[in-house]
């Protein structure tokens, strides 16, 4: 069964061989296009083709290694909650400035409902933790935040149901 998924005007058909590759791919990105085609039971030439078409559209944004927090030193997981009363177009620039700054800084949205955004902070340390909010707020004006130090991750997934 082929959809069409469109964001922005751009509309993106998938079939199910291209599910395929994409769940494959986010178990593993290292395998080949043999590999691949194996599974998915079509051509490597087809596989390499639909892979990068999948790029092109932006479905792929990247590929990456996933490394454990804990075992390189980021032993703290913090969960900001932001609210500010500034949403002018200069103030959100600098906010935007500053998380992309700030290797810190894992995530970021911005939300609806009573906090404007949310970030995910990894440090080491909660004295590191404290150094890094005392860098944002001389960075950019923010009339409450609340932060959450995480106990345990129950849960952690990379890859989206396609």
């Amino acid at each position: 069964m082929t959809q069409k998924y469109g964001n922005s005007g751009t509309d993106i058909t998938l079939d199910e061989a291209d599910r395929r590759i994409l769940r494959l791919l986010q178990q593993d990105s290292t395998a080949s296009l043999e590999q691949l085609a194996k599974k998915v039971g079509i051509s490597r030439t087809a596989i390499w083709n639909r892979i990068q078409r999948l790029l092109q559209d932006k479905v792929i944004l990247k590929q990456a290694a996933f490394v454990d927090a804990g075992r390189v030193g980021l032993n703290e997981t913090f969960f900001i909650a932001i609210k500010t009363s500034q949403h002018d177009a200069s103030w959100l620039e600098a906010f935007k400035q500053a998380i992309h700054d700030m290797p810190e800084i894992a995530e970021a949205h911005r939300l609806a409902g009573d906090m404007d955004y949310i970030l995910k902070v990894q440090v080491a340390s909660t004295g590191e933790y404290d150094e890094f909010y005392k860098r944002l707020i001389a960075r950019v004006a923010i009339s409450s935040v609340t932060s959450c130090l995480s106990m345990e991750m129950l849960k952690f997934e990379t890859t989206v149901p396609v």
